[in-house]
């Protein structure tokens, strides 16, 4: 919460001491707008969304969510415009990101190719849980990261998500750094790297 696309992007280039590159890949940073956040008081901050608190036991700020779904739709759609097949973009994000993004695969556009979620969780009554207790068609691979030492995220809420998601049908990986708190690795990094190029292969000449 409250940083930017441009801080995120700045801060993996830290981690990796260098951009998160891909030669036939596109990577995009978007920035959350500036709103009321709740758990600071109502202080303005850049996130996703509201949360009534940082908790997986209690109701989803569904209406700012879904406004925010709606936005990064727009996002996906500029993309398809250009060109990119759907099947071969990939959404994901930090923390909040994380829950962002499983909001708007597994909601809106299940015919993404994956997603990745890191130090990320979702309410124990989500709407994406109750999503997919309706779907019945494939759904993006879930990639997801998390820190045992987390103490603002905590670790037991990203397996409980982890697990959820998993019995309604979704092919979900979680990988556990131990000692890691509510921050990225360079271990950790490089994993959803590899994740990414094998989701996303280059593709020979005469398909493209």
């Amino acid at each position: 919460t409250g940083d930017t696309g441009q801080g995120a992007r700045t801060w993996i280039k830290q981690i990796l001491n260098q951009d998160m590159a891909f030669q036939h890949i596109k990577v995009i940073y978007p920035t959350a707008p500036a709103r009321p956040y709740t758990p600071m008081k109502g202080a303005f901050s850049t996130v996703w969304f509201d949360r009534y608190k940082i908790s997986n036991d209690c109701p989803e700020h569904i209406e700012s969510i879904d406004s925010m779904c709606q936005g990064l739709t727009d996002l996906i759609n500029d993309e398809i415009k250009n060109g990119i097949a759907k099947n071969r973009i990939l959404v994901g994000g930090f923390s909040m990101g994380g829950g962002m993004a499983m909001h708007l695969a597994y909601r809106f556009h299940q015919d993404l190719a994956g997603v990745f979620a890191l130090s990320s969780f979702l309410n124990k009554d989500s709407a994406v849980y109750q999503a997919l207790k309706r779907n019945e068609s494939a759904l993006p691979e879930l990639f997801q990261c998390h820190g045992t030492a987390d103490e603002l995220v905590l670790y037991s809420w990203g397996e409980e998500t982890n697990k959820i998601l998993k019995s309604l049908g979704v092919s979900a990986s979680l990988h556990t750094f131990p000692d890691l708190h509510h921050e990225l690795s360079r271990t950790e990094i490089e994993k959803l790297k590899t994740w990414i190029v094998k989701k996303l292969p280059v593709e020979s000449a005469e398909t493209n």
